[in-house]
């Protein structure tokens, strides 16, 4: 069957269920390959050994993919307690190895609820996270331990799913910048016995859920169809998530004449109490969403303003 390829200049969001053994990037780049263009990023990375949802942006979408990256995220993990590795999961170094002490179901719950709600958390060697301009993961490869300051995170709920011999399974729903493996070599020390990761699956960004996602076969064989263009969200569907600002006719007339000088001057008509979010789509009869606006300190009136349709953006 001759290859009919995709579309060029595709615009909109994709889901992808990213195997284990591919990093972030090695899915960006065979998605770039199947869709003939070079416009295509993640919107926050999985690691090599995990699996599970990945939201990738292609096109014009890639200057909205700041809305995506602070969803909150939903994952699946397996922790084996007794053991402790330099990276924090299964495929890294042996440090120590202790007895597992029996311990009841209402223990392991317990402890998982001591780890909700708002926390400080050190960022593991091996990560990305930089250090003096340097990926901490090289720093690590070169045997260097360097300090790293604690990060503010949030868990909102971490469930308790089984227990069988060393191998406990929970579900957690955290913030963006949340490190699993590090989490579960927290609880093993609360346990007092270690732990590290296993296994991973994310399994929901947001509203978006892994049961959406396409494999990579999958996009491949749509690619082979010419049909990739439609495993794409557009863009105004995936950001609905985003609270709304409705404004009249003639506000997005102004908006629209003036190049988006005019938003202080909408902005100022709107109560105060409504403008608490940090992003909002603007809306208009019948145009529906055509813009994004989002905080910005540095700007002027405090927001900053991207077109949806044009992809256009202005600093007011």
């Amino acid at each position: 069957m001759k290859r009919k390829g995709p579309p060029q200049m595709l615009n909109g969001i994709l889901l992808v269920d990213k195997p284990r053994g591919m990093t972030s990037h090695d899915v960006v780049a065979a998605v770039r390959r199947m869709a003939g263009m070079q416009e295509v990023g993640h919107t926050g990375t999985l690691d090599p050994d995990a699996s599970g949802m990945l939201i990738l942006c292609l096109g014009r979408a890639t200057k909205f993919a700041r809305f995506f990256e602070g969803l909150e995220k939903t994952y699946w993990s397996v922790m084996q307690l007794g053991i402790r590795t330099d990276t924090q999961d299964a495929t890294g170094r042996v440090l120590s190895q202790c007895p597992v002490p029996a311990l009841s179901r209402e223990r392991l719950q317990e402890t998982l609820r001591q780890f909700t709600g708002s926390l400080q958390q050190i960022p593991p060697m091996y990560s990305a996270v930089k250090y003096q301009g340097q990926r901490l993961y090289r720093l690590a490869r070169q045997s260097r331990i360097v300090p790293r300051a604690a990060r503010s995170i949030v868990i909102y709920q971490l469930d308790f799913v089984d227990a069988r011999d060393v191998f406990v399974t929970f579900t957690t729903i955290c913030s963006k910048g949340t490190y699993i493996r590090t989490l579960c070599e927290d609880i093993g020390l609360t346990l007092g016995c270690g732990a590290c990761m296993v296994h991973l699956q994310r399994c929901q960004i947001g509203s978006f859920q892994l049961k959406s996602a396409y494999s990579l076969d999958a996009l491949q064989q749509s690619a082979v169809e010419g049909s990739f263009e439609r495993t794409l969200i557009p863009l105004t569907e995936a950001l609905d998530f985003l609270p709304i600002l409705s404004l009249t006719s003639q506000q997005y007339n102004e908006l629209q004449i003036g190049q988006g000088r005019e938003l202080p001057t909408v902005l100022r008509t709107i109560h105060g109490s409504l403008l608490r979010a940090p992003c909002y789509r603007l809306w208009a009869q019948p145009q529906g969403t055509f813009a994004i606006i989002h905080r910005r300190p540095s700007a002027p009136t405090g927001w900053k303003l991207h077109r949806l349709k044009e992809g256009e953006q202005c600093l007011c």
